[in-house]
């Protein structure tokens, strides 16, 4: 795979040293072994960037576009999505804005920047039962990667999101690695989400250990997906999520769980469990429920019961992952068990986690109940709890 990387040592080994600190994912360098959460988003020096304090006040559509003023942002879409016969099908695009230096460098040159751009590309294939994760950096210059507003556009070489002049919806999503490639249209079907507490999502007790951050959950898709020789002409759902902040783990969290549940009364669910080391959820855990016509309240820490089922260990790295979950909000009478469609959906690349396509049946009320969704988890440096 590394003939697909545009980028020199000199670049590679700045990403490696510098450091990340998106809650998305956590660096490491292509030679080391896998590395803790805790330990690679924390001790990051933020002097000269932004930290998200408080709510701010979203201005659209200037805010799809970047924040060179926070360490790290990102733009990810993920969906399930099904072909005529009822094949089903999951895809990941995820692109992420990484600041080098907190201002742009002084000295003239098309070649130099203070941006990196790290994009993570999947598409699980259900009836196969194969997952195929891809990765990419470049370097914020030259045109070989970047992110704007108006029109909104954020690319990296081929692998883009792109909206239309005054919006960032019908959005384009297109990316191709190998024989593998995905060419979809995303439309909205409800309002933006400001998620938190109006869009600032905290993830510790620390000030300024937050996210600005927003979703649209439920987005009307079609389009193309290619596995090898094969055109599959595809139709589903899609959630995207946009963050931006210089923010670290605190000193008592290890990881997160991380869930976007898109439910066939019309309501979907996102919620994020910060893991402290003891295994509890830490209480800056925190989530929303969105309801059919668009109306959200929050979820906190505490309204929410995760119990994980079971343990799947990864073949290859041996990384240790709850093999599927129940998710409780008492207080909504909602009870679900949330299970992968494929087990090994790990995201075997420079960083290493679990991400995927899953299913959720279960029960609202007197109700059954089903939806699907996507999962995200880090690595669990202790034995799964049961």
């Amino acid at each position: 795979m590394l003939n697909v990387y545009r980028w020199s040592a000199g670049l590679l080994l700045a990403v490696a040293l510098v450091g990340l600190t998106g809650y998305r994912f956590w660096p490491r360098s292509p030679a080391a072994e896998s590395v803790a959460v805790r330990a690679a988003l924390s001790g990051t020096d933020d002097t000269g960037y932004q930290r998200a304090y408080r709510p701010r006040q979203f201005d659209f559509p200037t805010d799809h576009g970047p924040h060179p003023e926070f360490r790290t942002e990102w733009w990810y879409v993920t969906g399930n999505l099904a072909d005529a016969s009822g094949r089903p099908f999951g895809y990941q695009l995820t692109l992420f804005r990484i600041a080098l230096a907190p201002t742009p460098p002084t000295r003239e040159s098309t070649w130099r920047g203070n941006q990196v751009y790290m994009g993570h590309f999947a598409v699980t294939d259900v009836a196969e039962q194969r997952h195929h994760p891809f990765e990419r950096f470049s370097r914020g210059a030259m045109g070989l990667a970047g992110a704007q507003a108006i029109p909104f556009r954020v690319w990296l070489e081929d692998w883009a999101l792109t909206g239309i002049e005054s919006d960032i919806f019908p959005m384009r999503v297109r990316a191709r690695q190998d024989d593998i490639a995905l060419d979809l249209t995303l439309r909205t079907a409800k309002p933006v989400v400001l998620q938190g507490d109006r869009g600032l999502s905290q993830k510790s007790a620390e000030p300024g250990n937050a996210s600005h951050y927003y979703s649209y959950t439920r987005l009307p898709t079609q389009g193309t997906i290619r596995l090898g020789g094969r055109a599959f002409t595809v139709a589903g759902a899609s959630w995207l999520d946009r963050e931006w902040s210089t923010s670290a783990l605190g000193p008592d969290q290890s990881g997160w769980d991380w869930f976007a549940l898109q439910l066939d009364d019309g309501r979907d669910l996102m919620f994020y469990r910060m893991r402290r080391k003891d295994g509890s959820a830490d209480p800056s855990s925190n989530g929303a429920l969105i309801a059919a016509d668009g109306q959200f309240h929050p979820l906190r820490w505490n309204d929410v019961e995760l119990q994980p089922l079971g343990e799947w260990a990864s073949p290859v790295t041996g990384d240790r992952y709850p093999a599927g979950w129940r998710l409780r909000l008492p207080a909504e009478r909602l009870e679900l068990t949330v299970t992968p469609k494929v087990a090994e959906q790990e995201m075997r690349l420079t960083v290493k986690y679990w991400e995927g396509a899953v299913t959720a049946s279960g029960r609202s009320g007197a109700n059954q109940i089903n939806g699907q969704g996507y999962l995200e988890m880090t690595r669990y440096e202790k034995p799964v709890s049961r």
